[in-house]
């Protein structure tokens, strides 16, 4: 009795189910290609099974995409609480939390897609995808608030001209606008984040493996580069977490 209550705690549930047949269609299918009726026939589950959790494909899109912000996310934020614990440097925790999401990336690319390739024809991203998303933005935000508190960051040498280019929901994110000359830093910080994201993009999709000999040295200068950007130094030792 015990072992069969066992068994069927262990049992997965059809959410479970259907979000992994889903993944490996991704795979094979991509977003577009992705059908409730292709799910039920993988899953062995009757249609309208599959119906009854997620009613529509864009449910089950959306249950994808939040999965995949939420395990790139929690792969930066373990990263970055593993090297805060070692006591590095916040450079060095910069690098860390973009090898992690690099490692992610590499390690789901039909996730990574879904999340930063095209769009789906057609599917629009409800609002409740964006706790979620909003993960790797606050991993690295976090990491520049407290280099800027620390006195790590260099001061640019010019700032962003003209009137502030934020929305409120953006400052308020960060904890405000600092005083001068760190002022325009959320904005640096935003660049940081479009960098790192581009830069995945070209290495998961293959757009950098006819450039460079080394992509992995080539990301850690990368990142590197671009943290130039916002006056914070990456360690250029490829063996530093």
């Amino acid at each position: 009795m015990d072992s069969a209550k066992s068994s069927t705690a262990d049992s997965p549930t059809p959410s479970a189910v259907i979000k992994d047949i889903a993944r490996q269609q991704l795979e094979n299918l991509g977003g577009a290609g992705l059908s409730l009726e292709a799910v039920a026939r993988d899953s062995g589950l009757a249609l309208p099974d599959v119906a009854a959790v997620f009613p529509h494909r864009d449910d089950l899109l959306t249950a994808l995409v939040i999965d995949a912000y939420n395990a790139s996310g929690a792969a930066m934020e373990q990263a970055d609480g593993a090297a805060g614990e070692a006591g590095a440097s916040a450079g060095a925790r910069l690098l860390a939390v973009t090898r992690a999401l690099r490692q992610w990336s590499f390690d789901h690319p039909a996730e990574f897609t879904l999340i930063y390739g095209s769009p789906v024809p057609g599917y629009h991203a409800p609002q409740d995808t964006v706790p979620a998303a909003s993960r790797t933005p606050g991993v690295l935000a976090g990491i520049v608030r407290s280099a800027l508190e620390g006195g790590a960051l260099t001061p640019p040498r010019r700032a962003v001209p003209g009137p502030p280019l934020l929305l409120p929901a953006a400052v308020e994110a960060f904890g405000g606008v600092p005083e001068a000359p760190f002022s325009d830093i959320i904005e640096r910080g935003i660049v940081l984040w479009s960098n790192l994201i581009g830069l995945l993009v070209f290495q998961v999709f293959s757009r950098t493996h006819d450039s460079v000999r080394d992509e992995a040295a080539f990301f850690d200068y990368a990142i590197a580069v671009a943290a130039e950007s916002i006056g914070l130094e990456v360690p250029s030792d490829r063996n530093t977490e």
